[in-house]
């Protein structure tokens, strides 16, 4: 199962699509389903599962394009997950084991969706994600249960303000109300967090998505109703993150302007992570500039930005190694596969992205870690604010 992102960075590698406009409107997997069955299947078959990077460096070879463009990102990923899981079943292993071994026992902190705004909902928001982040608990499903009883909180407020049209959701399950002001989102997440009697143990993270309400002929930003250059934009971030217990931004700025994220970086990055996603889009050539260029203090990890298992290891290796943050992420079209939540265990990432507490496709991943942290048992532990430059004040 490989999921499909709304908000695309335009250096991911490619998602094969048939686009044939009869069926599924152009959206159809035929071809790639075909490059699986014709191309990749004869050339691995018979190969052991357990030797991952030999099959994935063979599937690019076979492909041989810089952003996997003639077999598809999706057909690729689709093995490379399913040959992880064939060898973990091998050795008779929970994949997050397989992958992680002995130190795979940190639960990572989740980032929850729970107001959905620019390419995700209807409403007028310029900035794509507001989460909390319940780094103050004391286990992974404690964690959980915070972030349910805020969202829950947040419905509520949101019934009493807005009516019934307010607790519409986005595409990752946050609600979609009709607001149009930054502050007015934040504000209510603040509301909700204070009724749930959380305020100091949950802090709150943007993603702003930049590239989706950016101008480029103009050169400006389209934000709350106004016309930013980028040095205002700054400037804007800097008074929310005065006024707010804001942990981290994701994609402040165009997945492509490195200057002005390490502007942002010297500037808040001593307080908050500057996470980059659109801009590193999971490849290594891009995140090194961004290491060069000290653009951020983050990294999202999005399997199906890259295409492979291998590729995707090798790139939290070197965020571990650089001192980076890094989070493991789902995207706005989601299959109910939980492979991620193992990941994130395996990795012993700081963080998770994988929606609210919301529909299916977001629940199995949460669903997932709670009984990994089950499974682990005494050994257990929990990333809360750890790596965090910040924790909220309460």
């Amino acid at each position: 199962s490989v999921p499909s992102g709304a908000s695309k960075g335009k250096f991911e590698a490619l998602e094969l699509r048939d686009g044939d406009k009869k069926r599924y409107k152009g959206k159809g997997v035929l071809r790639a389903v075909e490059n699986i069955n014709e191309t990749i299947i004869p050339e691995i078959m018979g190969m052991d599962a357990r030797r991952q990077r030999e099959i994935d460096r063979l599937m690019i070879d076979l492909d041989g394009t810089e952003n996997k463009s003639r077999l598809g990102a999706n057909a690729i990923l689709g093995v490379s997950i399913a040959v992880a899981r064939a060898s973990a079943d091998t050795y008779g292993l929970p994949l997050f084991m397989y992958l992680g071994g002995a130190m795979a026992n940190r639960l990572p902190t989740p980032f929850l969706n729970i107001i959905n705004g620019g390419k995700h909902a209807g409403n007028k928001l310029a900035i794509q994600e507001f989460m909390i982040v319940p780094g103050g608990a004391d286990s992974f499903s404690e964690s959980l249960r915070m972030s349910v009883e805020v969202y829950q909180e947040l419905k509520s407020i949101l019934l009493e303000k807005y009516g019934r049209i307010a607790i519409n959701v986005g595409d990752e399950g946050g609600f979609a109300p009709p607001l149009e002001k930054t502050i007015d989102a934040l504000d209510l997440l603040m509301e909700a967090i204070d009724r749930a009697g959380y305020s100091g143990s949950i802090g709150l993270a943007l993603d702003a998505a930049a590239t989706s309400f950016y101008d480029e002929e103009k050169k400006v930003y389209f934000i709350d109703g106004r016309e930013l250059t980028a040095g205002e934009l700054i400037d804007f971030y800097v008074e929310l993150v005065d006024k707010y217990p804001i942990l981290s931004i994701e994609d402040p700025f165009y997945e492509d302007d490195y200057k002005s994220f390490t502007e942002l970086t010297d500037r808040v990055g001593g307080k908050i992570l500057i996470i980059g996603d659109d801009i590193f889009v999971t490849n290594i050539k891009r995140f090194m500039k961004g290491i060069e260029e000290k653009a951020g203090n983050g990294i999202l990890v999005k399997l199906n930005q890259i295409g492979t298992m291998t590729e995707t290891m090798n790139l939290i290796e070197t965020a571990r190694e650089k001192g980076f943050f890094y989070i493991i992420s789902h995207r706005s079209g989601e299959t109910e596969d939980n492979y991620i939540a193992d990941l994130a265990v395996a990795s012993r990432a700081h963080a998770i992205k994988t929606g609210a507490p919301a529909r299916s496709e977001r629940t199995s991943k949460y669903n997932r870690l709670l009984r990994i942290e089950e499974l682990l048992g005494d050994s257990a532990t929990f990333n809360g604010f750890d790596g965090f430059k910040r924790k909220p004040k309460g």
